[in-house]
């Protein structure tokens, strides 16, 4: 109820705004070039990237998680620059393009490491490197070269501001001492970004900084860890390893914020796409199963459920191109919406892909039956940077509360 009350007030705030002038109308439409995007998007993760190359990664036990040839065909199509500045070799494209080609990814669950080194990687150079860093390191991101990782969490929940790692200065350097866990894609990264600590305590939001490093330098131990959806996540120790710093010392609370308020809309983009596909699936199969000797979808309980998911799933979309739009405009309510639009998708992909597996009944347990692997990466999806009850909090206090 209280989420509620603070939406409606989010809503109220945002339109007093446009009325003031103090904000621009922004529209909440895809233009030409974006629906081309998409377009080209979905015919490729439909013939390249189908739920079918996941299981197949899975049951073989890939050391990579991901297909080497399908990624290089990404990267070709340019999806890897597309949030990067033309300056630096990307496209150049804004985040509503990269929006649009996460949602195609979440249909087929597409696994890449597009969201880590894409979204979270670049994000991080772009808001926090110096001209030298961006300069060396986001044309061989563009171009597919560079792996990159934020390794941030440090336990069980996400909580960014307690970092209990440390970082000294060493020479030119700074010498790397901690723990992460629940690094996405970190055994395949070239570099990782860790947050670590320079001054304060550990529960402290000031006096945290981003340490760029090596995968390979001594005193990295990388553990991959396969988690229940079949996609890769690591636990990284670090052990007086050496990095170098990426942007300035002791400001990194502030850039951190700006890169998980990124991924987290971006995120919730793929994660819209795959609430879209599960709702789909459900549906069709409401239509074509019978009982008593017609449709499932007829009776009248089923229909009530199916209603309610497709409501939930309208304002999803709506929600996520807001988001996507305020990112591209770098409005002042990016932070309320990451968490707004986080909050709404965690919420709407556990319900869909629960009632997913239970209206398609016993064969929904299976793992001959796709509708499964929904319901795994939304659990998955649903605690990275943030479950819902961390995002309530954070707009409660964001709104004053």
């Amino acid at each position: 109820m209280l989420f509620d009350n603070l939406l409606q007030y989010q809503i109220d705030n945002l339109l007093k705004k446009l009325n003031e002038g103090v904000i621009s109308t922004m529209p909440l439409v895809l233009n030409e070039e974006q629906n081309m995007l998409r377009d080209a998007a979905k015919d490729f993760c439909t013939n390249n990237t189908p739920i079918t190359q996941l299981r197949s990664l899975r049951d073989e036990k890939s050391d990579e998680g991901y297909d080497g040839e399908t990624w290089q065909q990404m990267v070709d199509l340019g999806w890897a620059g597309i949030t990067i500045p033309e300056e630096f070799g990307g496209l150049g494209f804004g985040y509503l393009g990269m929006g649009v080609v996460m949602e195609e990814c979440g249909r087929t669950l597409t696994a890449s490491p597009l969201f880590s080194t894409s979204v979270l990687g670049a994000s991080a150079i772009l808001h926090s490197g110096t001209e030298e860093q961006k300069n060396q390191l986001l044309p061989m991101v563009a171009a597919g070269e560079l792996f990159l990782s934020l390794a941030l969490e440090e336990s069980a929940h996400h909580n960014p501001y307690s970092i209990g790692t440390t970082a000294e200065k060493s020479g030119d350097g700074y010498q790397l001492s901690g723990k992460k866990t629940f690094v996405l894609d970190g055994h395949i990264a070239n570099k990782i970004i860790v947050v670590a600590r320079t001054t304060g305590a550990e529960n402290d939001r000031e006096g945290l900084s981003l340490i760029l490093i090596d995968a390979d330098a001594k005193g990295v131990q990388i553990t991959r860890t396969i988690m229940a959806d079949s996609r890769n996540a690591a636990n990284i120790v670090f052990d007086n390893a050496e990095g170098v710093l990426l942007g300035e010392e002791g400001i990194g609370a502030g850039v951190l914020d700006k890169i998980l308020d990124t991924g987290r809309i971006l995120l919730s983009a793929e994660m819209l796409g795959g609430v879209q596909e599960c709702f789909e699936r459900t549906i069709e199969y409401l239509k074509v199963r019978e009982q008593f000797g017609v449709p499932i979808g007829s009776f009248q309980g089923l229909k009530h459920r199916a209603a309610q998911m497709f409501c939930e799933v309208e304002l999803s979309k709506s929600v996520v191109l807001e988001a996507l739009s305020a990112l591209d405009e770098d409005a002042d309510e990016i932070a309320e919406l990451a968490s707004l639009v986080k909050t709404r998708l965690n919420d709407t992909y556990n319900l869909v892909s629960s009632e997913g597996v239970q209206m398609h009944g016993g064969i929904g347990m299976t793992d001959e039956y796709e509708i499964g692997f929904f319901l795994k990466r939304s659990r998955v999806c649903e605690h990275a940077m943030g479950n819902s009850a961390f995002h309530r909090n954070r707009y409660g206090l964001i709104q004053g509360y």
